[in-house]
């Protein structure tokens, strides 16, 4: 009995060591601002202790574009979509709280509700009152729930590989038919399953290596080509700000909360609807969902593309997204 203790002791200081040498420490916060908060950043304060890290580009007087990131993303994914845009539209993105240089929630809440009120609180912030929201993934479903809370707000909305709606069954995911499922699907990130996993999520608080951060990027996409290494340094530095580690696994720890079908069905806004047909985080067959459920939507689904069409297919969806935006009613043209 003796030597089964001392082989659990002995596995328990090899743990100890490991843990020891391969602990991650947060990033210094001034040197991440530094580097990822440079001009045209601003750090604006929301009050309640929260100050938000936003880039507001484009003519003030041009119709308003606020653009969301995906979850452990940063508003740098919408660069090439702003760097175009900005010409013709007031363009505002922004890190989401647990997020890029925001950091951590003050009251460490990440309820739905809550992102949704920061994009209100944002908007109101900057003198915005009607404007276009598009969203990315976790980001899109934020902006669903913002279109059901607050449509009198919205003059359009964008959705690219988006979440929200409710899961969908494994014969929707082998068809690409929409058909809704009462069971939370799995997600084909591994960075996104040990977040979930209670235990070793919290060791990932502290060891989080490079090589999981890049393996989880280039298991979101289909063109691998844009995860460049700055990208993924991007990523691993971030999700190392003060409080943004432990700020996703409370996030992660949140059940799935997807919108209803019939609040979905009520929302009074013309979408476009962006998709990769390779999308294993999201199947397309959400946005054939989105599609069918919207009264008013243009679905576009691009062959060889993955979660992010925004940075995998930045030409094409740019070309999409200006069509649909110049075919947009007048009053939908104005902020």
């Amino acid at each position: 009995m003796k030597w089964v203790v001392r082989v659990v002791l002995a596995l328990v200081a090899v743990l100890v060591v490991l843990f020891l040498v391969f602990r991650m420490p947060d990033t210094n916060a001034a040197a991440m601002r530094a580097k990822y908060g440079a001009a045209p950043s601003q750090f604006v304060d929301l009050g309640d202790g929260l100050t938000v890290h936003l880039r507001d580009e484009g003519p003030k007087d041009a119709p308003a574009i606020i653009l969301l990131h995906g979850s452990n993303a940063d508003l740098h994914t919408w660069e090439p979509w702003a760097r175009d845009l900005k010409a013709d539209y007031r363009v505002i993105r922004f890190d989401q709280v647990g997020h890029g240089l925001t950091g951590p929630d003050p009251k460490g809440d990440y309820s739905r509700d809550n992102y949704v009120a920061h994009i209100r609180r944002v908007a109101d912030k900057l003198g915005v009152e009607r404007f276009i929201l598009a969203g990315n993934s976790m980001g899109g479903k934020h902006a669903l729930a913002f279109a059901v809370a607050y449509p009198e707000r919205l003059n359009g909305l964008v959705l690219v590989d988006a979440s929200g709606m409710p899961m969908l069954s494994p014969e929707s995911l082998r068809t690409g038919q929409p058909k809704e499922d009462t069971q939370k699907r799995s997600s084909g990130n591994i960075g996104f399953k040990i977040a979930g996993m209670p235990g070793l999520n919290r060791i990932v608080e502290q060891v989080t290596p490079r090589s999981l951060i890049e393996k989880s990027l280039r298991q979101s996409v289909s063109v691998e080509s844009i995860v460049t290494e700055p990208m993924i340094d991007r990523y691993w530095e971030l999700l190392r700000y003060p409080g943004n580690r432990r700020a996703t696994l409370q996030r992660f720890a949140i059940p799935y909360d997807a919108l209803d079908r019939a609040d979905i069905a009520a929302i009074p806004v013309p979408a476009l609807i962006i998709w990769g047909e390779e999308d294993r985080l999201i199947p397309v067959a959400a946005g054939r969902y989105l599609d069918e459920v919207m009264a008013e939507s243009t679905l576009v689904i691009y062959p060889g593309i993955g979660h992010l069409p925004q940075e995998e297919a930045a030409d094409r969806s740019l070309a999409d997204l200006r069509q649909w935006l110049a075919a947009l009613p007048p009053r939908a043209a104005r902020q």
